[in-house]
């Protein structure tokens, strides 16, 4: 087990697409005082269309922006796409990418993330690349090789440097928005799991300073449970961000 006391503790929240431009920056508003003084790294992602408001709302305190996607292309003919230069025009610091409701939803593969957490990191963007298996592939005993091919498949560009500016989710698909969640002892081996292949690729030092963190119906109940593992260093919280109190309780957690 490693020591996170020199790792960033991030809880980020995960809007998807729910909030219009009016409420997306009222909850903005409770986020940054109800959050305010966090241990944490708190990072907000709405949808694209109210990044305007809440970067206006968070200007000047703690909590970061975050975009839900980017694409892996720059400005130019690519109807319905946004950017990375377009985010960090807005204030955005931070992009989920892969997130596993891209991958499962809308068929996107490692293939198609790797250009985008290149993309990201050149815009000087911090990814938070999502991972994790199925169910099926759990209970075949296969998650930690999917969760390894993945990292494969999405990181095999990366340098070095590159990789200490990275942040991994770990996400299991069949926890995603069901109310099921990874016992901690579950989420704990994965975490260790992927730090191993994060030393294998890019050394000790990378990987003890890479944070982790957990993402699967992650609530005010299960964090503190979660986040006491040494290897879990935050959470990706879907529908738990989207109630300020229970946000804050799970950012709480961390101190």
């Amino acid at each position: 087990m490693s020591d996170r006391s020199g790792r960033q503790n991030v809880i980020a929240g995960n809007w998807k697409m729910h909030k219009d431009h009016l409420a997306a920056a009222r909850l903005a508003s409770e986020v940054r005082a109800a959050c305010a003084g966090s241990a944490a790294t708190v990072v907000v992602a709405p949808p694209f269309t109210a990044l305007a408001a809440v970067a206006a709302e968070l200007q000047g305190s703690e909590v970061a922006l975050a975009a839900q996607n980017v694409s892996a292309h720059g400005e130019g003919a690519h109807t319905g796409e946004v950017a990375a230069s377009m985010l960090l025009a807005h204030g955005v610091r931070w992009v989920i990418v892969g997130h596993s409701e891209r991958r499962q939803l809308y068929g996107e593969t490692d293939a198609d993330v790797a250009p985008k957490v290149q993309a990201a990191l050149a815009a000087g963007l911090l990814p938070i690349l999502c991972v994790g298996e199925t169910l099926a592939e759990r209970d075949a005993g296969r998650a930690e090789q999917v969760v390894a091919d993945q990292l494969r498949g999405c990181c095999s560009e990366l340098t070095a440097r590159q990789s200490a500016t990275m942040c991994v989710a770990y996400e299991p698909v069949w926890a995603i928005g069901t109310g099921r969640t990874a016992t901690p002892d579950d989420a704990g081996a994965m975490h260790r799991s992927i730090r191993a292949w994060w030393s294998e690729q890019y050394g000790p030092e990378s990987a003890e300073g890479v944070p982790l963190l957990y993402g699967g119906s992650v609530k005010p109940e299960n964090a503190a449970a979660l986040l006491s593992d040494a290897d879990i260093d935050g959470a990706l919280v879907g529908g738990a961000s989207l109630d300020v109190q229970d946000f804050a309780a799970i950012v709480s957690t961390v101190g």
